[in-house]
């Protein structure tokens, strides 16, 4: 079989993580090639590359170049795992009469029937989701069609992450806290802080720190209002770190408060790097996290539940090295990186030999 990616990312995320997790693993039965923009994603992968201008969801050269890059590599399926780059896959795979398959990693509803149904229904011939949840949000649209969406969890590379965190930071305090994505406020940052600044207001005595690694179009906000609330010594801004892992090997607790989630890859890590997790109930957490056995779960928005929850784990080492541990044996046992690519090979045959059958002049 032999696949194609397609990721326009202009920064690194959860999404990139994933594709690079995917391709690497396909990759030692399939043949695989990733079409990407920039070359800080570009540069992370060791498959076939192209980099293309992906500019649009109607960027003429690169569907021209797509169409002879599936030509040339003898592409069966492609993969789009960024929204921009859903039409161009499926345009595409059209004019080469190859089957296109959407990533989805984020619990979203379609909220423009006209055009949606174009993209996720007729453009293309099935939908990877990281969450049963993302599957039923998806499914609240009378144009979807159940059997072409296929959960499949994230997996994780425990060999690699255990050789990943050997060099470690020094840690600032005696209790540290760690979040981790692209800084914006769809990540809950914002929320994230103002519920730190309340738990040090109860605590005035512990000595915390909490650790935001990652970059984005909302950094500077963050930092101002770390600021504003009188707790910048507290809080550590890192930027994009090639490898956050030693941090996460550091912390005590991960915190995840977004609006909207699917199942996040940084939640997975920390929680196989023994974090006790607190996060807010969006998307496919709950798939994950079970409240008050693995993790502690709160509603986004409540501050006051947020501190309340940072204080139960800053203050009871016994709760938090029960849910830390309850937390790490959980992603070993769900979130193999094999068993991701055994699903993924599975439904992408299945998507391949049902396009297939379609078109076969007995279907007709």
């Amino acid at each position: 079989m032999n696949i194609a990616f397609i990721n326009s990312a202009r920064t690194w995320g959860g999404t990139e993580k994933w594709t690079l997790m995917a391709s690497e693993a396909l990759s030692e039965t399939c043949d695989v090639v990733l079409i990407y923009r920039k070359a800080l994603v570009g540069d992370r992968f060791s498959v076939t590359r192209y980099p293309l201008p992906l500019i649009s969801h109607l960027d003429l050269f690169s569907l021209a170049r797509i169409v002879e890059i599936i030509k040339k590599e003898q592409i069966d399926i492609i993969i789009p795992t960024k929204r921009k780059d859903y039409v161009l896959a499926g345009m595409a795979a059209g004019i080469c009469g190859i089957s296109s398959v959407i990533r989805l990693g984020i619990d979203r509803k379609l909220k423009i029937p006209i055009i949606h149904k174009l993209i996720y229904r007729d453009l293309t011939d099935g939908i990877i989701v990281n969450a049963e949840r993302t599957k039923q949000t998806l499914l609240e649209s009378r144009f979807m069609q159940g059997q072409k969406i296929q959960v499949i969890y994230n997996g994780l590379d425990t060999k690699k992450i255990d050789a990943e965190h050997s060099h470690l930071p020094p840690r600032p305090s005696g209790f540290v806290m760690t979040a981790m994505g692209i800084l914006t406020f769809r990540k809950g940052f914002d929320f994230l802080i103002r519920g730190f600044a309340r738990f040090l207001v109860q605590s005035p005595q512990i000595d915390a720190t909490l650790v935001i690694i990652g970059s984005g179009p909302q950094h500077e906000t963050f930092r101002a209002l770390a600021q504003e609330l009188l707790i910048a010594d507290r809080v550590i801004f890192t930027g994009f770190l090639e490898n956050p892992l030693p941090w996460l090997k550091q912390s005590d607790i991960f915190a995840m408060t977004s609006t909207n989630e699917g199942i996040s890859n940084a939640l997975l890590e920390a929680m196989y790097l023994n974090n006790a997790p607190i996060c807010t109930r969006a998307g496919g957490t709950e798939e994950i996290i079970t409240d008050r056995e693995n993790g502690l779960l709160i509603p986004y928005g409540d501050e006051q539940k947020l501190a309340s929850a940072i204080e139960e784990l800053a203050f009871s080492t016994t709760i938090r090295e029960r849910l830390s541990a309850n937390a790490h044996r959980s992603v070993v046992n769900q979130f193999s990186s094999e068993r991701m690519k055994k699903e993924l090979e599975a439904f992408l045959h299945r998507v391949i030999d049902a396009s297939a059958s379609d078109h076969s002049p007995s279907s007709s």
